[in-house]
């Protein structure tokens, strides 16, 4: 047996996650301005786009439409998500929804046996210090999820960095009840320094954000590269699963507006 360079080793030995994991989603909102490549992304290997659809208050993010047609019309999955705050939580997911449906996909398959393809949907519930609104709370974001559950029959992701997660999960007035609506999510958690490690109650994490806006402290870089296509400081993510199980997974929680 041939060893391996010095390079391809420390690659080997500093990839996060079991051999089938998949570097293939980015997230994008309004703030990133340069005008994404999409087919480059798509030539680069990622199979998904998850863009901001609604922020505080109310707000619908203008560059969603756009990208929504680019990214589809050059093959790649769809999601959108709402950055959440301490306002009414069934308020949001009904505006959340409404925008997200309005803005439905308008690429059908090219092929008759390609499945249709929905948007998958999920909840930023991060900490609010640039919008108004104040943070949203364990109990909002539950009553965020569980009415987008009655609404489409999917429950939502859920998007946090991976401390606060934690620390909201048994904040005052967060309940076991909370954590067992919000369990229901898939989770997508963010770590811009370390592999996640498990949070209870959830068994595993399905997307890791390991670097946003060009933060990421993890090495080697060439497996952890901070940008793709024509964005050189993009938000990247990691699927816990090869691309073949990321398609599936994709297709399972998807949200088809309009039945």
């Amino acid at each position: 047996m041939k060893f391996p360079t010095l390079r391809t080793f420390l690659a080997l030995i500093a990839w996060p996650v079991c051999a089938g994991a998949s570097n293939s989603v980015v997230n994008l909102s309004h703030y990133d301005m340069i005008y994404p490549d999409f087919v480059a992304m798509k030539n680069e290997g990622v199979l998904g786009v998850i863009h901001e659809a609604t922020f505080p208050r109310l707000s619908s993010d203008w560059k969603y439409g756009d990208r929504q047609d680019a990214a589809m019309r050059a093959g790649l999955l769809w999601g959108a998500y709402h950055f959440g705050d301490g306002t009414d939580p069934i308020r949001q997911a009904d505006h959340f929804l409404n925008v997200v449906s309005t803005q439905s996909p308008h690429i059908r398959p090219s092929d008759a046996e390609e499945p249709r393809k929905g948007v998958l949907l999920v909840l930023d519930f991060e900490k609010n210090g640039h919008y108004p609104g104040g943070s949203m709370s364990t109990a909002q974001a539950a009553a965020f999820v569980q009415r987008i559950k009655e609404r489409t029959g999917k429950y939502p992701g859920l998007y946090c960095s991976e401390n606060r997660l934690r620390q909201m999960l048994y904040a005052p007035g967060a309940s076991a009840a909370h954590r067992e609506i919000l369990s229901n999510c898939w989770l997508w958690i963010a770590n811009y320094h370390a592999q996640p490690r498990d949070t209870s109650p959830w068994p595993r994490w399905h997307l890791w954000q390991y670097t946003g806006d060009g933060k990421c402290g993890l090495r080697p870089r060439g497996a952890y590269p901070i940008n793709v296509a024509n964005m050189r400081r993009a938000e990247r993510n990691i699927f816990n699963g090869s691309n073949a199980a990321l398609v599936t997974f994709w297709q399972e929680h998807a949200w088809f507006p309009g039945g």
